[in-house]
C-alpha cells in the first residue's frame, strides 16, 4: 500500500471515520474519470485544487465540486493573499501527494482549506484518496469537518 493512501486512511481513522478507500479499475486523475468510476454525478466529486500563497509560500487547498472551476480572484480574496498556480514540486513537498491524486485530508503539513458549498447539496460525495486509482465516499458535512476547511465563495 502506498504511503499516500496510508496517510489518507490514517486521517480518516484519526477522525473516527470508518471508510475504506476503493481502488478503481480505471484512473481517477480527473473529476470526470472519478465520476465515471464511482458512477455518480460530476459535482459529487470533491476536487482538491491547490494554489500557492504568494505571501505565505504555503499550499492552499480549495475543495470544489467536480463541475466547478476555481476563480483565482475570488480564491485570493478568500485566502487573504495573492495566489499563484502551485507547481508539482510545491504540491508534493507540502501535501505529500502527486497531482492527480491529491486528497483533501492526510497532508504532510497542515494546509489552509476552503470548501465549495455546492458539495453540501449531496448526501454522499467522492474524494481522491492519495493515488490516481483510489477514491472514497463520504458525507460532505463530514469531509468539511475533518478537512478543517471553511465554506467560501471562490467559484467562477
Amino acid at each position: 500500500m502506498s504511503k499516500s493512501l496510508t496517510r489518507v486512511i490514517r486521517a480518516l481513522q484519526d477522525h473516527g471515520v470508518q471508510i475504506t478507500p476503493l481502488e478503481m479499475d480505471e484512473q481517477t486523475r480527473t473529476a470526470q474519470q472519478a465520476a465515471d468510476a464511482a458512477n455518480c454525478a460530476l459535482d459529487q466529486i470533491a476536487k482538491s485544487v491547490i494554489f500557492a500563497g504568494q505571501t505565505s509560500g504555503r499550499a492552499i487547498l480549495f475543495i470544489t465540486a467536480g463541475g466547478n472551476q476555481v476563480d483565482s480572484g475570488k480564491a485570493s480574496v478568500a485566502a487573504g493573499e495573492p495566489l499563484a498556480k502551485a507547481d508539482a514540486s510545491l504540491i508534493r513537498a507540502q501535501t505529500g501527494f502527486a497531482i492527480g491524486g491529491v486528497a483533501p485530508i492526510g497532508h504532510l503539513t497542515p494546509v489552509r482549506a476552503f470548501f465549495d458549498a455546492r458539495l453540501l447539496d449531496f448526501a454522499q460525495i467522492w474524494a481522491a484518496a492519495g493515488t490516481p486509482r483510489h477514491i472514497f465516499p463520504i458525507a460532505p458535512q463530514q469531509l468539511l469537518q475533518i478537512s478543517g476547511a471553511q465554506i467560501a465563495d471562490f467559484i467562477a
